[in-house]
């Protein structure tokens, strides 16, 4: 029961997570379960599980109110599709040891990338539409995507919207409705992966329900903390959590000293306090960028 509880917290922390920034279930809640010992597979399968309801309703939603490019929704759910049941079926066939590491190492890079995306590059305006994607240049990438999402428990959107928005071909409202549309099929397509591979006994599904649950409370409560809190300063607790978390995985991993590891441990957590009261410093700044940027152009007008 404890554990339970534990698992739901860990739900309601992850769509927190998701529900403020729009990508992050995957990466943070299986950072979390990882940490309690839970084996690679049985996390991955149990986040997949529990996303299938929680996918469908957004990818619905955006759709109903037009947020979704459906050539490239197409382009990026066929072929993640396919390479996520493959993933999913690779990680039960891995002894979760071998495979533990390399999870850790990538969830890690996946809170690095979150935090360089929304603390650096946060004001970056993406203004082409959607007619620019090219005919074929989203399938590599869904492919891609889509096996690191099954073998590393959530990475679709991580990988997905910063690189649809890096390469300035969508705007922000289809890059976020596209991809939250087309994670659906790779969601159902490494759950039904997993129910072939491990079986419906391998399952633990009070671990399903729990972390369901937990990111059905944590819904609207993600849809307050948008609006009083700055997206910068949820991204920067948010990858702090996900890099400390991976970090201490592969410090037991290579079983350094204690006093190592602690130092380690120590100055993750000062790098994340600085990198905080830096968000914070930023957004003071901004109401000043803002208008001296609007002066500017009210200046060059009566020129």
């Amino acid at each position: 029961m404890h554990k339970l509880f534990i698992f739901a917290l860990a739900g309601f922390l992850a769509q927190l997570i998701d529900g403020s920034l729009g990508m992050g279930f995957g990466a943070s809640s299986s950072s979390i379960l990882l940490t309690f010992g839970v084996a690679p597979a049985i996390v991955s399968a149990t986040i997949h599980f529990s996303e299938i309801a929680t996918t469908a309703a957004s990818g619905t939603s955006h759709w109903k109110f037009e947020n979704v490019h459906k050539p490239t929704m197409i382009k990026l759910a066929i072929p993640g599709a396919i390479t996520s049941f493959i993933g999913a079926a690779f990680l039960s066939h891995i002894h979760s040891d071998l495979i533990k590491p390399f999870i850790a190492i990538f969830l890690l890079t996946m809170g690095l990338y979150i935090l360089y995306q929304f603390l650096y590059k946060r004001n970056q305006q993406q203004v082409k539409g959607p007619s620019t994607i090219r005919r074929y240049a989203m399938i590599p990438q869904g492919a891609v995507a889509g096996f690191l999402d099954a073998v590393g428990g959530g990475g679709w959107g991580p990988v997905n919207t910063p690189l649809l928005l890096a390469q300035k071909k969508l705007e922000p409202r289809y890059a976020i409705g596209t991809v939250s549309a087309s994670e659906f099929f790779v969601t159902v397509s490494a759950s039904l992966s997993f129910i072939i591979f491990l079986g419906f006994s391998q399952i633990n599904w009070g671990l399903v329900i729990a972390l369901s649950v937990g990111g059905l409370i944590a819904a609207p409560f993600a849809a307050w903390l948008v609006k009083i809190l700055p997206m910068n300063i949820l991204a920067v607790c948010v990858s702090g959590l996900i890099i400390f978390t991976n970090s201490s995985s592969l410090l037991s991993v290579f079983e350094l000293n204690a006093t190592i590891s602690i130092t380690v441990k120590i100055a993750l957590v000062v790098i994340w306090l600085g990198l905080v009261a830096f968000a914070l410093y930023q957004n003071k700044q901004l109401p000043f960028v803002f208008a001296k940027n609007k002066a500017n152009v009210n200046a060059n007008k009566i020129d």
